[in-house]
Protein backbone atom coordinates (compact mmCIF):
# COMPACT_ATOMS: atom_id res chain seq x y z
CA UNK A 1 0.00 0.00 0.00
CA UNK A 2 1.36 3.76 -0.21
CA UNK A 3 0.06 6.04 1.77
CA UNK A 4 -0.75 9.69 -0.47
CA UNK A 5 -2.01 13.10 0.26
CA UNK A 6 -5.43 13.89 -1.00
CA UNK A 7 -6.48 17.27 -2.99
CA UNK A 8 -10.07 16.74 -1.11
CA UNK A 9 -11.01 14.22 1.39
CA UNK A 10 -11.28 10.65 -0.25
CA UNK A 11 -9.46 11.95 -3.70
CA UNK A 12 -5.43 11.24 -3.76
CA UNK A 13 -3.44 13.89 -5.35
CA UNK A 14 -2.84 12.61 -8.22
CA UNK A 15 -3.07 14.88 -11.15
CA UNK A 16 -1.64 16.07 -14.87
CA UNK A 17 0.12 19.29 -14.67
CA UNK A 18 3.17 21.18 -15.60
CA UNK A 19 6.57 21.02 -13.57
CA UNK A 20 7.11 23.88 -11.63
CA UNK A 21 10.80 23.63 -10.40
CA UNK A 22 14.05 22.48 -11.83
CA UNK A 23 15.92 21.16 -14.23
CA UNK A 24 12.18 19.74 -15.49
CA UNK A 25 10.62 23.13 -15.45
CA UNK A 26 7.84 23.59 -18.23
CA UNK A 27 7.47 19.78 -18.79
CA UNK A 28 4.23 17.96 -18.91
CA UNK A 29 3.76 15.32 -16.14
CA UNK A 30 2.01 13.37 -14.11
CA UNK A 31 2.21 14.39 -10.29
CA UNK A 32 1.65 11.89 -7.29
CA UNK A 33 1.99 13.19 -3.79
CA UNK A 34 3.00 10.78 -1.24
CA UNK A 35 2.22 11.70 2.67
CA UNK A 36 4.18 11.77 5.91
CA UNK A 37 7.98 13.32 6.28
CA UNK A 38 10.75 12.78 8.72
CA UNK A 39 11.59 16.48 8.60
CA UNK A 40 9.55 19.77 9.33
CA UNK A 41 9.87 22.88 7.26
CA UNK A 42 8.51 25.57 8.71
CA UNK A 43 7.67 27.51 5.75
CA UNK A 44 6.88 24.28 4.25
CA UNK A 45 4.15 24.96 1.18
CA UNK A 46 2.34 20.96 1.71
CA UNK A 47 2.38 20.84 5.94
CA UNK A 48 -1.21 18.88 5.21
CA UNK A 49 1.28 15.68 4.38
CA UNK A 50 2.83 15.33 7.64
CA UNK A 51 1.85 18.13 9.94
CA UNK A 52 -1.79 16.44 11.31
CA UNK A 53 -3.68 17.34 14.67
CA UNK A 54 -1.14 16.08 17.52
CA UNK A 55 2.00 17.34 15.59
CA UNK A 56 3.59 20.07 17.48
CA UNK A 57 6.73 20.38 15.37
CA UNK A 58 7.15 24.05 14.44
CA UNK A 59 5.50 25.76 11.43
CA UNK A 60 4.88 29.34 10.38
CA UNK A 61 1.28 28.76 10.02
CA UNK A 62 0.55 26.90 13.11
CA UNK A 63 -1.93 24.87 11.20
CA UNK A 64 -2.73 21.05 12.08
CA UNK A 65 -4.67 18.92 9.88
CA UNK A 66 -6.88 16.24 10.36
CA UNK A 67 -5.40 13.36 9.35
CA UNK A 68 -8.24 11.30 7.97
CA UNK A 69 -9.23 14.06 5.42
CA UNK A 70 -5.99 14.90 4.52
CA UNK A 71 -4.54 11.10 3.81
CA UNK A 72 -5.08 7.66 2.25
CA UNK A 73 -3.79 4.40 1.04
CA UNK A 74 -4.24 2.59 -1.99
CA UNK A 75 -2.84 -0.38 -3.48
CA UNK A 76 0.25 0.03 -5.60
CA UNK A 77 -1.53 -1.65 -9.10
CA UNK A 78 -4.57 1.18 -7.91
CA UNK A 79 -1.90 4.00 -8.28
CA UNK A 80 -0.24 2.69 -11.23
CA UNK A 81 -3.51 2.87 -13.42
CA UNK A 82 -4.40 6.33 -12.32
CA UNK A 83 -1.34 7.32 -13.72
CA UNK A 84 -1.19 5.15 -16.80
CA UNK A 85 -5.06 7.11 -17.62
CA UNK A 86 -3.32 10.31 -17.52
CA UNK A 87 -1.68 11.68 -21.07
CA UNK A 88 2.17 12.92 -19.60
CA UNK A 89 4.97 10.52 -19.91
CA UNK A 90 6.77 11.94 -17.34
CA UNK A 91 6.17 10.94 -13.52
CA UNK A 92 7.24 12.90 -10.61
CA UNK A 93 6.85 11.23 -7.37
CA UNK A 94 6.76 14.41 -4.51
CA UNK A 95 5.43 14.37 -0.76
CA UNK A 96 5.81 14.79 1.70
CA UNK A 97 9.21 12.50 1.95
CA UNK A 98 8.78 9.74 -0.80
CA UNK A 99 11.23 7.47 -0.36
CA UNK A 100 10.40 6.65 3.14
CA UNK A 101 7.47 4.44 1.18
CA UNK A 102 10.92 3.24 -0.96
CA UNK A 103 9.57 -0.98 -1.42
CA UNK A 104 6.02 0.51 -2.10
CA UNK A 105 7.06 2.53 -4.63
CA UNK A 106 9.31 0.19 -6.10
CA UNK A 107 6.06 -2.15 -6.77
CA UNK A 108 4.27 0.69 -7.87
CA UNK A 109 6.91 1.59 -10.56
CA UNK A 110 7.02 -1.89 -12.00
CA UNK A 111 3.39 -2.34 -12.45
CA UNK A 112 3.33 1.09 -14.00
CA UNK A 113 6.51 -0.11 -16.33
CA UNK A 114 4.19 -3.08 -17.33
CA UNK A 115 1.23 -0.40 -18.44
CA UNK A 116 3.31 2.18 -19.68
CA UNK A 117 6.39 1.27 -20.70
CA UNK A 118 9.78 3.78 -20.76
CA UNK A 119 8.01 6.34 -19.17
CA UNK A 120 10.55 8.86 -17.15
CA UNK A 121 10.25 8.80 -13.84
CA UNK A 122 11.40 11.43 -11.01
CA UNK A 123 11.48 11.80 -7.28
CA UNK A 124 11.40 14.46 -5.36
CA UNK A 125 12.90 13.78 -2.30
CA UNK A 126 14.56 16.53 1.05
CA UNK A 127 18.22 13.73 0.60
CA UNK A 128 17.72 11.89 3.75
CA UNK A 129 17.25 8.81 3.06
CA UNK A 130 18.69 5.94 0.69
CA UNK A 131 16.62 4.75 -2.04
CA UNK A 132 15.53 1.24 -1.51
CA UNK A 133 17.26 -0.94 -3.19
CA UNK A 134 14.51 -2.59 -5.71
CA UNK A 135 13.11 1.27 -6.37
CA UNK A 136 16.47 2.49 -7.28
CA UNK A 137 17.26 1.33 -11.34
CA UNK A 138 13.55 2.30 -11.63
CA UNK A 139 14.27 6.21 -11.10
CA UNK A 140 15.90 8.46 -13.87
CA UNK A 141 16.14 11.50 -11.74
CA UNK A 142 15.76 12.29 -8.48
CA UNK A 143 15.34 16.03 -7.08
CA UNK A 144 17.54 16.36 -4.05
CA UNK A 145 16.66 19.27 -1.98
CA UNK A 146 18.77 19.53 1.22
CA UNK A 147 16.98 21.62 3.90
CA UNK A 148 19.06 24.65 5.00
CA UNK A 149 19.56 26.39 8.57
CA UNK A 150 16.32 28.51 7.68
CA UNK A 151 13.98 25.16 7.44
CA UNK A 152 14.16 25.01 11.09
CA UNK A 153 15.42 21.61 10.85
CA UNK A 154 18.18 20.74 12.82
CA UNK A 155 21.33 19.82 10.81
CA UNK A 156 22.08 16.52 11.88
CA UNK A 157 18.24 15.31 11.14
CA UNK A 158 18.53 17.54 7.74
CA UNK A 159 22.10 17.59 6.21
CA UNK A 160 23.49 14.02 7.08
CA UNK A 161 27.49 13.39 5.77
CA UNK A 162 26.97 10.56 3.97
CA UNK A 163 23.62 10.73 2.29
CA UNK A 164 25.11 14.30 0.72
CA UNK A 165 27.97 12.59 -0.71
CA UNK A 166 26.09 9.41 -1.89
CA UNK A 167 23.94 12.18 -3.81
CA UNK A 168 26.43 14.13 -5.00
CA UNK A 169 28.49 11.29 -6.77
CA UNK A 170 25.10 9.86 -8.25
CA UNK A 171 24.87 11.40 -11.64
CA UNK A 172 21.03 11.13 -12.12
CA UNK A 173 20.73 13.50 -8.96
CA UNK A 174 20.58 17.16 -9.20
CA UNK A 175 20.31 19.50 -6.17
CA UNK A 176 17.66 22.21 -5.50
CA UNK A 177 18.44 24.30 -2.76
CA UNK A 178 15.35 26.48 -1.52
CA UNK A 179 16.49 30.15 -0.77
CA UNK A 180 15.13 33.02 1.69
CA UNK A 181 17.69 35.32 1.87
CA UNK A 182 21.21 35.82 0.83
CA UNK A 183 22.86 34.37 4.25
CA UNK A 184 21.59 31.15 2.73
CA UNK A 185 23.92 31.48 -0.53
CA UNK A 186 26.46 31.05 1.89
CA UNK A 187 25.44 27.89 3.23
CA UNK A 188 24.51 26.72 -0.27
CA UNK A 189 28.65 27.23 -1.06
CA UNK A 190 29.89 25.54 1.61
CA UNK A 191 28.00 22.85 0.92
CA UNK A 192 28.74 22.65 -2.35
CA UNK A 193 32.58 22.88 -1.38
CA UNK A 194 32.42 20.58 0.81
CA UNK A 195 30.79 17.43 -1.32
CA UNK A 196 32.03 19.00 -4.46
CA UNK A 197 28.65 19.31 -6.25
CA UNK A 198 29.11 20.35 -10.16
CA UNK A 199 27.77 23.68 -10.66
CA UNK A 200 25.93 22.14 -13.68
CA UNK A 201 24.02 20.50 -10.89
CA UNK A 202 23.61 23.02 -8.19
CA UNK A 203 20.00 25.06 -8.68
CA UNK A 204 18.66 27.53 -6.23
CA UNK A 205 15.23 28.48 -6.18
CA UNK A 206 13.25 30.86 -4.09
CA UNK A 207 11.60 30.22 -0.98
CA UNK A 208 7.86 31.72 -1.54
CA UNK A 209 4.07 31.08 -1.92
CA UNK A 210 3.46 34.23 -4.09
CA UNK A 211 4.39 35.72 -7.46
CA UNK A 212 5.16 38.88 -5.64
CA UNK A 213 7.60 37.04 -2.89
CA UNK A 214 9.23 35.08 -5.93
CA UNK A 215 9.59 37.70 -8.09
CA UNK A 216 11.19 39.89 -5.17
CA UNK A 217 13.80 37.09 -4.42
CA UNK A 218 14.40 36.01 -7.67
CA UNK A 219 16.15 39.35 -8.91
CA UNK A 220 19.36 39.29 -6.38
CA UNK A 221 19.29 35.06 -6.46
CA UNK A 222 19.64 35.70 -10.35
CA UNK A 223 22.05 37.86 -10.61
CA UNK A 224 24.23 35.78 -7.98
CA UNK A 225 23.41 32.71 -10.21
CA UNK A 226 25.23 34.23 -12.93
CA UNK A 227 28.05 35.22 -11.24
CA UNK A 228 28.62 31.82 -9.71
CA UNK A 229 27.66 30.12 -12.42
CA UNK A 230 24.94 27.89 -10.56
CA UNK A 231 21.23 27.12 -12.31
CA UNK A 232 18.39 28.88 -11.12
CA UNK A 233 14.84 28.01 -11.34
CA UNK A 234 11.44 29.64 -10.06
CA UNK A 235 8.29 27.98 -8.83
CA UNK A 236 6.33 27.95 -12.60
CA UNK A 237 3.06 26.37 -10.83
CA UNK A 238 2.73 29.42 -8.66
CA UNK A 239 2.79 31.79 -10.95
CA UNK A 240 0.50 29.94 -13.09
CA UNK A 241 -2.30 28.46 -9.78
CA UNK A 242 -1.16 30.24 -6.63
CA UNK A 243 -0.42 28.08 -3.68
CA UNK A 244 -2.77 25.87 -4.33
CA UNK A 245 -3.46 21.76 -3.90
CA UNK A 246 -3.43 19.27 -7.24
CA UNK A 247 -1.49 21.35 -9.47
Amino acid sequence: MLTLATTVPGDPEIFASLQGEGPSIGRPSTFVRLSRCNLACQWCDTAYTWRFEGDNRPHRDEAAFERKSNQLSLEEADVAERIAALAPDRLVITGGEPLLQGAALARMASALNDLRPGMHIEIETNGTVAPHPALDPLIHQFNVSPKLAHSGNPADLALIPERLAAWAAEPRAVFKFVVAQQADLDEVHALQDHYAIPSERLFVMPEGRSSDVLRQRSAWMADFCAQSGWRFTDRLHIHLWGDTRGT
